[in-house]
């Protein structure tokens, strides 16, 4: 339990240096809740029943800039417009509140927004499927306001493997390796949350600007293939990059990871998949439930990711993406987007200094985003937008 002066230290620093997020699906939350109806969903007043996420819980939590996440699932048909949609609904958030919220593009914006009491609303694409393995899609998301792509999402794409798909590429293909260029050359992070251990090493081989993890543990700490391996995050100082950790119970917690198993295995043996939500499905799942309760992450699980990674990447590379509304399931004490200054204190409590904290929250992810632009702006003087093809570098087979 921490303290009540934790806990008012953490909000007194929170005020200063606010959380820039890595990784909320509220986007997504609307589309699958409402579609888009943004008057049924208000954000402007708590949605505790509907959402993780709202403007009252944004600011009691101390967010000062979110990365909103314009992810559709990699099964969609149609996934460049469905991307779009995202960015429309992400415009449309902004526009119905421009009081509280700020459309940013630049770390500069980033600043801005927090001298005149904004939260800085960045976007980040999930999963390399949304450019459908074309360059100029790429660019032309870039120029709608991307400023992250995770290159992929839970399935391979072409050029990418993923965590939790069977390795086809082994890592990047020449394309991939070709995407991970463009990207440095717009200024657009390179994100490897999501990404094979594989590709997160390709990647870091390619790049010539700081990567991000905008949603990732240590998997020191939790094994599970969704979480970064300490190989990687020791080259995270030399890169310049952050890992920005999140608070998934199933990725953080070894207990959850392993009940999880056992549930989805569960809902196998019954012949349904596990991802079923059915009432049929949901009825089994239940019950399993009930003979084996889940287990239950706490601020403390967190804090121990954190503590790990501090130890092997350095505090100058550490960030926070809570992946709010893009789970089910939340740690005790992290209930909603309102919660960070619970972390925060319990950090506090462990012995960080308000100057790591204020690393944490919000000045390493300002300094990577510029960091990102500097690279972009040597590139842009001296390499032309590429025109490759994934045909041309990976052959005919793609």
């Amino acid at each position: 339990m921490t303290s009540s002066a934790s806990l008012d230290a953490a909000r007194a620093l929170l005020r200063e240096f606010p959380v820039v997020d890595g990784h909320n699906d509220l986007p997504w939350a609307l589309r699958a809740q409402v579609r888009y109806d943004l008057d049924a969903r208000d954000i402007g007043v708590r949605q505790d029943a509907h959402l993780h996420t709202d403007i009252p819980r944004l600011r009691a939590g101390g967010v000062g800039a979110q990365y909103w996440s314009v992810y559709v699932r990699s099964d969609l048909p149609d996934a460049v417009p469905a991307t779009l949609e995202q960015i429309d609904c992400v415009r449309q958030l902004i526009e119905r509140h421009p009081g509280e919220l700020r459309a940013a593009l630049t770390a500069a914006d980033m600043e801005a927004a927090r001298r005149d009491g904004r939260i800085a609303s960045l976007m980040g694409a999930e999963g390399g499927h949304s450019i459908a393995n074309s360059l100029g899609t790429l660019r032309g998301l870039y120029a709608l306001g991307v400023r992250y792509l995770t290159l992929t999402h839970n399935d391979n794409v072409d050029w990418a493997d993923s965590a939790t798909d069977e390795p086809n590429v082994g890592g990047l293909s020449a394309f991939g390796r070709e995407v991970v260029r463009e990207m440095n050359r717009l200024g657009m992070l390179v994100d490897l949350s999501h990404v094979a251990a594989t590709t997160m090493r390709d990647a870091l081989d390619a790049t010539s600007a700081p990567v991000i993890f905008s949603h990732s543990s240590s998997r020191a700490v939790c094994d599970h293939p969704r979480n970064i391996p300490d190989d990687v995050l020791e080259r995270l100082p030399a890169n310049g990059g952050m890992a920005m950790v999140t608070f998934v119970p199933k990725f953080v917690l070894q207990a959850a990871v392993d009940w999880t198993a056992a549930a989805d295995e569960n809902m196998r043996a019954h012949g349904l998949h596990h991802l079923d939500t059915s009432p049929e499905a949901m009825k089994i799942h239940r019950a399993f439930e009930e003979r084996i309760p889940r287990p239950v992450a706490t601020v403390s699980t967190v804090a121990d990711h954190l503590d790990h990674m501090r130890e092997v990447a350095g505090i100058d590379h550490l960030g926070i993406g809570g992946d709010y509304d893009g789970t089910a399931f939340t740690p005790d004490g992290l209930d909603d987007v309102s919660g960070y200054p619970n972390l925060l204190a319990e950090l506090l409590d462990r012995g960080w200094s308000t100057a790591d904290l204020a690393k944490l929250t919000w000045q390493n992810a300002v300094r990577v985003l510029g960091a990102a632009e500097d690279v972009a702006r040597d590139l842009q003087a001296t390499r032309a937008p590429s025109n490759a093809t994934i045909e041309s570098l990976d052959g005919a087979e793609g």
